[in-house]
């Protein structure tokens, strides 16, 4: 069963990168109104399920939930910019290497202490990412990067604030209560330039309902039965479930550049969680 879970909850965030990119890349909605849509709809799908599910968080989480909150806000915002005009396989790409360039960087400013095989996996992971977006003839476009690294470090970000929350998914659910106010504000200050049609919105309520919110329900079953490095390694299949995904519904192509960057990034952040020193 945590395998079946596990598979199911990649597939669903691989799926976030594909309709976004769907949705977004033949212009059937705008960004902001795609936000807005995937917020909302998650958090009408999370809030209820909370409330099923009995779960108590802490004064401390309701108090701070705003920070969280901002913060998932910040990644969907510029998860949607970025993918106007970005792959999918890229920008998932880019975002997985920023994800775990901010949380190694929180880790050191807290003082922990690395040992040399994921010193040496943090560099390779960072000098990949850096040779994924330098200029080139196959490189990305630069402001879809740019975005997308935005998009990374806030969920970077996000992923620090919510480690080892005792009541997950009653936290992601006020973190949406949260988020959906000010993507609605973005919409509102952005209606002029406001596109909506039928299949854009079909794909945003799909994307923040089942893949978002759904997909981290079934995510958080599955942690209760994975070890902390067995849960970041798995995450590594992502970008590579999404640049099939990409290949297969979107008709992306695979370049080498993207090969190279894969394999350096995705290598080095494997190296990090293998021989790691028992803690105490």
């Amino acid at each position: 069963m945590t395998i079946f879970l596990t598979a199911l909850s990649l597939i669903a965030f691989a799926a976030n990168s594909l309709l976004c990119r769907l949705a977004l890349g033949d212009g059937s909605i705008d960004p902001a109104s795609f936000t807005t849509l995937r917020l909302v709809s998650g958090m009408l799908v999370l809030l209820p399920v909370s409330k099923m599910m009995h779960e108590h968080h802490s004064a401390n989480q309701k108090r701070n939930a705003w920070k969280s909150g901002l913060a998932l806000f910040a990644y969907a915002g510029a998860f949607s910019l970025g993918y106007v005009t970005i792959t999918a396989s890229m920008g998932t790409l880019i975002l997985v290497g920023a994800v775990q360039v901010t949380m190694l960087g929180w880790a050191l400013i807290r003082g922990e202490k690395l040992n040399p095989l994921r010193w040496v996996g943090s560099i390779v992971s960072m000098g990949g990412l850096v040779y994924l977006v330098l200029p080139g003839v196959s490189a990305p476009d630069p402001a879809g990067a740019i975005l997308m690294l935005i998009s990374g470090t806030a969920w970077g970000v996000y992923s620090i604030r919510g480690r080892g929350a005792p009541a997950p998914i009653s936290m992601t659910a006020g973190n949406f209560l949260w988020a959906a106010p000010i993507a609605l504000l973005l919409s509102l200050l952005f209606r002029s330039s406001a596109h909506l049609e039928t299949n854009g919105i079909l794909v945003a309520i799909c994307s923040g309902s089942i893949t978002s919110a759904l997909g981290y329900i079934i995510w958080y079953r599955a942690l209760r039965h994975l070890s902390t490095s067995a849960a970041s390694i798995v995450q590594l299949l992502i970008p590579i479930l999404t640049a099939f995904g990409g290949i297969l519904f979107l008709n992306e192509t695979i370049s080498m550049r993207l090969i190279l960057a894969s394999s350096l990034i995705l290598g080095g952040v494997a190296m990090g969680f293998f021989h790691r020193k028992p803690q105490a």
